[in-house]
């Protein structure tokens, strides 16, 4: 059996989101060394360093033009290059137009339906589009939670047994070892880890975490507000105290650290920092590597992913993975990627998430009950589950 796949999405340097999610799918797929399969990979360009090796059954296809290639130059060589796939796997939700090859594709969410009016009127358009047609032509979609499979039904009006949920894995983002559930990062790896983000970022001291792109959807400007009402007027402590309600051991808040690549409509995020008075208390640190992101969780006081929707939220469980403790929205497939060990937040109420902060930072047996809950969590999520189960979604496809 021949799969092709679009590997688009995941021949970039700095990989986020659908990004991420394509090019861990395919690495696992690649060990997989199922027998009787080859796999086939479409690609504007030559891949990425980073990308499995070819092999006898894991071959490239380099094809143009690179503009209008989805609509073009991907659909001509699925119809006059032999031998055709059996099936072609999309992991986005842009399916090739005019295709002679049955289509599975993967629709992340439909948060452009939700918030539309967070999205570029251009981009918007396209997402309407593409997705609409994408959708009606597929034979299968994969989607990676419930709350999103239960949206494209709705929305899209197509029947329950179409859409397949296949749940995302974590990865392991460096060389370092996360911690396990029964042995807290040690001291002496966290003074390094921390002398690491003071010299290479300017992190000092207790930090609130933020990792995501950076646009509307993720709720940043409400964040930062309720990050401005611990900071001021006195400290988290004064603050506390001044409730009734603080421990004189509590961690004192240095800064709130934003960690994500601009994507779109973030002008009000870069103002909001002014805005509410915390300019030198929150740090913008854009893209950070792999090898680098874990040290960030591991030495954060909290992690927070207060989204107004998400079609899963793996950072999430990275944070769970590196020994983080979690605040997360109650909305949309968050739940399902937090279970039981996160707290939840309304995410339109600032006073909710800013109670929450402060119980976090108050409760130092809280975050290390969430951390023990973390580890139990992540267990339920592998990139080697995602790979079997997509591979058994396009094997039913292509035998058909």
């Amino acid at each position: 059996m021949l799969i092709g796949i679009d590997g688009n999405e995941a021949n970039v340097e700095k990989r986020v989101g659908v990004g991420e999610y394509s090019f861990e799918l395919l690495r696992q797929l690649k060990e997989s060394r199922i027998q009787n399969l080859e796999f086939r990979i479409y690609l504007k360009r030559k891949p990425q360093d980073d990308f499995p090796k070819e092999s006898t059954n894991w071959q490239y296809r380099i094809i143009g033009p690179r503009k209008l290639w989805t609509q073009i130059g991907l659909p001509f060589d699925l119809y006059f290059h032999k031998p055709k796939p059996d099936v072609f796997f999309t992991p986005t939700h842009y399916a090739p137009r005019f295709s002679p090859i049955s289509t599975v594709i993967s629709v992340m969410d439909l948060s452009y339906i939700h918030f539309p009016e967070m999205f570029k009127p251009s981009d918007l358009y396209q997402l309407k589009n593409w997705t609409g047609y994408s959708v009606r032509n597929a034979k299968k979609i994969l989607t990676i939670s419930r709350a999103s499979k239960d949206d494209i039904i709705k929305l899209h009006q197509v029947l329950e047994e179409k859409v397949v949920v296949t749940y995302p894995g974590i990865k392991v983002k460096s060389q370092m070892s996360p911690p396990k559930a029964d042995q807290p990062l040690a001291e002496k790896s966290k003074m390094q880890s921390s002398k690491v983000l003071k010299e290479k970022y300017k992190i000092e001291g207790d930090y609130i975490l933020f990792v995501g792109t950076l646009q509307p959807r993720k709720n940043i400007v409400r964040l930062i507000e309720a990050f401005s009402r611990i900071i001021h007027p006195r400290g988290v402590r004064a603050v506390a105290n001044h409730l009734g309600g603080g421990r004189m051991d509590s961690p004192e808040v240095n800064s709130l650290v934003i960690i994500g690549k601009k994507g779109w409509l973030y002008e009000e995020i870069f103002e909001a920092p002014k805005k509410f008075g915390v300019e030198d208390r929150v740090k913008f640190l854009d893209f950070v590597p792999d090898e680098d992101l874990p040290l960030f969780y591991q030495n954060a006081l909290c992690f927070i992913l207060p989204s107004l929707y998400e079609g899963f939220g793996l950072p999430v469980l990275e944070a769970m993975k590196y020994g983080c403790p979690v605040i997360t929205s109650n909305v949309s497939s968050l739940p399902e990627a937090g279970g039981d060990a996160a707290l939840y937040v309304d995410p339109k109420d600032v006073s909710d998430i800013t109670d929450n902060l402060r119980l976090m930072i108050e409760k130092p047996n809280l975050r290390k009950e969430l951390i023990k809950k973390g580890f139990q969590q992540i267990k339920k999520f592998s990139w080697e589950k995602t790979a079997r189960e997509t591979l058994r979604v396009l094997e039913e496809v292509a035998k058909k």
